[in-house]
């Protein structure tokens, strides 16, 4: 019993550190995408314009949440372990796994919180994420380069900003192998991570390509790379 509350704790504390990834992701790429495009253009709408990307990152985000509950509350069930020693159970042995009650009309989240088991198809949302976040800071970060390039001036903030966006590139990488090596759930997790490449696909690849307009913000740089 002391096993299990201290598995459900780390894996709560787990969760919660890499849905709070969001957070820092939005700080740190939102603060270097503000400040390098107002510091060449000076014009505050052109600023808003590029950090409307990561508005929309964070709608795919929240739509992936709901989309996933809904899926996960359909597709699965609430399973209560039996009490009791195993020798007693018919037809099983010491070293049988517990029988399980069904549980019906419970959600993921109710069967979860009451120490019970959830059993259903899953996605993972950790992948998802952090799949996400790293493909949304490369992208963010790719025009650094070709701004400096041209000559674009570069203070000491644009380039600590930058800097804080490599490392977190690097923190959400290392904690995506982790993720695999140690807790490999490669269906789900193979399903997480190919949504969300189709998403950067389907954005920085396909909507941001029509070119900035009232109802696309265009692709890091437009507007700023010019000699």
């Amino acid at each position: 019993m002391n096993d299990g509350k201290v598995k459900r704790s780390y894996v709560r504390t787990r969760r919660l550190f890499l849905r709070s990834g969001w957070g820092w992701t939005c700080v740190c790429a939102g603060s270097f995408v503000f400040l390098l495009s107002y510091s060449v253009r000076r014009s505050l709408p052109l600023a808003v314009r590029h950090l409307s990307r990561l508005a929309v990152a964070g709608a795919m985000w929240l739509a992936f949440r709901e989309g996933l509950s809904v899926l996960e509350n359909a597709t699965g069930s609430c399973y209560e372990p039996l009490s009791g020693p195993p020798e007693l159970w018919p037809g099983s042995s010491a070293a049988a796994q517990p029988l399980l009650l069904l549980r019906e009309g419970e959600t993921k989240a109710v069967c979860v919180s009451a120490g019970m088991q959830w059993r259903g198809y899953e996605v993972s949302e950790d992948t998802f994420l952090l799949c996400l976040c790293c493909l949304l800071l490369a992208e963010e970060t790719a025009v650094f380069g070709p701004y400096l390039t041209l000559g674009g001036a570069s203070g000491g903030p644009l380039r600590i900003l930058f800097l804080f966006c490599v490392l977190l590139l690097s923190l959400w990488l290392f904690l995506l192998f982790c993720l695999l090596a140690y807790f490999p759930q490669f269906p789900t997790q193979l399903l997480g991570g190919a949504l969300g490449c189709l998403s950067w696909r389907a954005t920085y690849h396909g909507w941001y390509q029509c070119g900035p307009s009232w109802y696309c913000p265009g692709r890091p740089g437009v507007g700023l790379l010019t000699t």
